[in-house]
C-alpha cells in the first residue's frame, strides 16, 4: 500500500510539472485566403512559464511553415525568416499581423473563413529537452 501510494504521488507531481512546462496558447487563428494564392498566415500568443524557443512549426494545411518576424525600415516593410523564436519565461508573445507570424507556404489547399487548420509547435527548453503541442485553429475572414 505504502508503495501505491508513493506510485500515486510521484505520478501526480509529474503530470503537475509537465502542466506547468507547456505553452499556452491563446488568441490563435489563420487569415483566410483567395482561391489561387499559395502563401498564408496564422497567428497567436504564445506565454511559456519557462524560458524556451519555438524551434519548428508544421501544419496539414501547409508543405513548410516558417517563423517569420516584420518591420518597418524607412518607410519599407521588410519581412525576414527565423530559425527560432525565444520566449521568456511569463512573458507573452503575440505573433500578429504586422509583426512575429506563422508563414505558410505550398498550401494543401485555399483557406477558408470557418474551416480550421491543424498544427503542431515544437518549443525546446534550455536544457535542450524539445517539447510538442499540436493545437487547431480556426480560419477567419479579416477585413
Amino acid at each position: 500500500m505504502k508503495n501505491l501510494f508513493k506510485t500515486a504521488v510521484f505520478i501526480c507531481l509529474l503530470t503537475a510539472f509537465q502542466a506547468q512546462a507547456e505553452v499556452k496558447i491563446s488568441d490563435a487563428w489563420v487569415r483566410a485566403n483567395v482561391p489561387g494564392q499559395k502563401v498564408g498566415a496564422a497567428y497567436m500568443s504564445l506565454n511559456s512559464p519557462q524560458d524556451s524557443t519555438l524551434v519548428l512549426v508544421e501544419s496539414t494545411a501547409a508543405g513548410s511553415v516558417e517563423i517569420h518576424s516584420m518591420s518597418m525600415n524607412n518607410g519599407v516593410m521588410k519581412m525576414r525568416m527565423l530559425e527560432e523564436l525565444t520566449l521568456k519565461a511569463g512573458k507573452t508573445e503575440k505573433l500578429a499581423p504586422g509583426g512575429f507570424h506563422l508563414m505558410l507556404f505550398d498550401l494543401a489547399k485555399p483557406l477558408k473563413a470557418g474551416e480550421k487548420a491543424t498544427f503542431k509547435l515544437c518549443f525546446k527548453d534550455k536544457a535542450g529537452k524539445i517539447t510538442h503541442q499540436t493545437v487547431v485553429l480556426p480560419i477567419k475572414e479579416i477585413n
